[in-house]
């Protein structure tokens, strides 16, 4: 059964912008070769980071909302603590609630900018 899940991910303020999104490919890539089906992704781009991290103060921040197995996690995760350029990632298991409140968000933000 699959569930929807969202993952926050935090790339260190060392990469170029084409390096970040390569990164971000490359776990989208990683998703996909596990039957992920992506619902909505944000590139929140350099923000400054809450307290330092490796001694850095800001980085990349960027979100996935997605539908997979429970299985995709345990390797999505596994290739961020592998991966020198994340920082800090969490990934939540969303509820319904959560999905509604995610798609009435983005609906009222798609009405905002047309």
């Amino acid at each position: 059964m699959t569930n929807r899940y969202e993952t926050v991910f935090i790339l260190t303020p060392v990469l170029s912008d084409d390096q970040a999104k390569e990164a971000v490919e490359k776990f989208k890539g990683l998703l996909k070769e596990e039957g992920a089906k992506f619902h909505h992704q944000e590139d929140w781009g350099l923000r400054k980071l809450a307290y330092p991290i490796q001694k850095k103060s800001t980085g990349f921040y960027h979100l996935l909302e997605f539908e997979s197995e429970g299985s995709a996690i345990e390797k999505l995760e596994l290739a961020f603590r592998r991966d020198e350029r994340v920082l800090r990632f969490l990934t939540v298991k969303l509820d319904k609630h959560a999905v509604a409140y995610n798609e009435k968000k983005r609906s009222k933000k798609s009405e905002v900018t047309a």
